[in-house]
């Protein structure tokens, strides 16, 4: 019998933790950009070495995804982000206008508390703790249960790479006995600065309700249009590319494509001829039945092959098949198909223009209500242009595929697997989070106007083009009352 309370013993842990990360970042606050730097290099290079390792780790703890894509995840990080970060400067002096007489400091903002989430766990977990410890910024982090083991072994070596480049203790730490109480305990505490939630929607509402800013990397159901100006082969070869990458783990990966109805039959053939199955309305009802079967996706189906999920549903599909197809007509109302779909699995849908099309995309980020990611494939710049301009979405990708393209592998946005949420979501941003959004920016300005001169200036722009010179005085009195009139209205 365990007479040992876990939700005690973890809030116990979690302000023993956060005690000793405010301290650290006390020392970590006064540390130069170079030695930030050597910290965050030693990391990268030791986790490098360790790359194959916790891939398949996290993937055997998991039972999600690929291990053989965990592994290029884990290398990018250790890679592409690695060498971006080189060139980022977000501490001490980092912007100035020798003209304008004016600079820019970069200040951390504080402890960080993270959480990683099971679909990439080492992935997320290591650029987490980078772009933080890059920014000056001490970081504990809340591992994800089921992928306690791989992260918690990913974040001891980190640890020991980091304290090995003389970063202070507490300034990396993360919680063992890992429950909600101790969860929230880190998020709630004094010295907790910001919060960053990578994927973890069960814990969302325990985020808004600390009190503190939240970054949120959330969940979305991201459609793909193929427009009737599209590549529609390479249009096709992306999307399946994209959605089969990690079994369709990604964050900001297709989980509904909408079709040009010009380009409709073209787009069909090019998806079965790169090995997708439309399922018949009786399959498509087998399939649900096992993805939803309480109208919430099943945690077990998620990260598996189209021939897995297949099977566990009891469709008969051939030996190649990559994707399932579900046909649609409309959004359905009922929870299902139109949520996110982490898998193998596409809704289709065809409309009549691209108008139509933007409608029915507007209509497919906001079953979520986050608004996380977009792809258009088209030629046409105009149209675009329009769904840039119209979608509640926080990043719209063009002509690539969304999994690749949204972290950076395919595109030049900055390398990052915290992608936040659009205009409609709950997080403060919507950027690829790089130190940059850890950092607040301290405006040094010089006077360079005299301030008596400039203060008769603006009085004499209100006067009448015929009025004497006012009295400091007179300007001084007729400020206030101009301040205490709009007070009162």
């Amino acid at each position: 019998m365990n007479l040992i309370d876990q939700d005690l013993l973890s809030v116990q842990e979690a302000r023993i933790l956060a005690e000793r990360g405010m301290e650290a970042q006390k020392q970590l606050a006064r540390f130069s950009q170079e030695q930030l730097d050597s910290i965050v290099e030693n990391i990268a290079a030791a986790m490098e070495q360790h790359a194959e390792e916790l891939a398949r780790s996290s993937w055997e703890e998991t039972e999600y995804g690929r291990w053989q894509d965990k592994l290029v995840k884990n290398r990018f990080v250790c890679t592409t982000l690695r060498e971006q970060l080189k060139s980022i400067r977000c501490v001490g002096m980092i912007a100035e206008d020798k003209t304008k007489k004016t600079a820019d400091v970069g200040v951390p903002i504080g402890m960080i508390v993270a959480l990683p989430p099971a679909t990439s766990p080492v992935s997320v977990t290591l650029s987490t703790v980078l772009v933080a410890l890059k920014a000056g910024n001490a970081i504990i982090v809340s591992p994800h249960p089921r992928a306690y083991k791989t992260i918690s072994r990913a974040l001891e070596w980190m640890m020991a790479a980091a304290q090995e480049a003389g970063l202070p203790d507490g300034a990396l730490a993360y919680l063992h006995t890992v429950t909600v109480a101790g969860t929230r305990q880190l998020m709630e505490h004094k010295g907790t600065a910001c919060i960053i939630n990578t994927g973890v929607p069960a814990m969302l509402d325990y985020c808004n309700c600390a009190g503190k800013p939240v970054i949120y990397g959330g969940n979305g159901h991201g459609p793909a249009f193929i427009e009737r100006t599209a590549d529609v082969a390479q249009a096709v070869a992306d999307i399946v590319l994209s959605k089969t990458f990690d079994y369709g783990m990604g964050a900001a990966a297709e989980q509904s494509v909408v079709i040009d109805s010009p380009v409709a039959d073209l787009a069909r053939r090019e998806f079965e001829r790169r090995g997708a199955y439309f399922l018949s309305t009786e399959e498509a009802k087998q399939l649900g039945s096992k993805l939803f079967p309480k109208g919430q996706l099943n945690p077990e189906l998620v990260g598996h092959s189209a021939q897995v999920l297949a099977a566990k549903a009891g469709i008969q599909v051939p030996a190649d098949t990559q994707l399932l197809m579900v046909e649609q007509s409309y959004v359905p109302v009922e929870p299902g198909y139109r949520k996110e779909l982490l898998c193998p699995v596409l809704a289709w849908y065809v409309e009549d223009d691209w108008r139509h099309a933007c409608e029915k995309c507007i209509e497919l980020l906001l079953t979520e209500g986050t608004g996380h990611t977009l792809v258009i494939h088209s030629q046409d710049e105009a149209v675009i242009r329009q769904f840039a301009l119209q979608k509640p979405v926080g990043r719209i990708l063009v002509n690539t595929p969304a999994s690749l393209g949204s972290v950076g592998i395919t595109t030049n946005l900055f390398p990052a697997f915290t992608l936040g949420s659009g205009s409609a979501g709950k997080g403060i941003t919507a950027d690829n989070i790089s130190p940059m959004n850890l950092v607040y920016i301290r405006k040094v300005g010089y006077g360079v106007r005299d301030g008596r001169q400039a203060l008769q200036r603006l009085a004499a722009q209100e006067q009448p083009a015929d009025s004497q010179a006012m009295t400091l005085e007179q300007l001084v009195r007729m400020l206030l009352e101009q301040e205490i009139r709009q007070k009162t209205l």
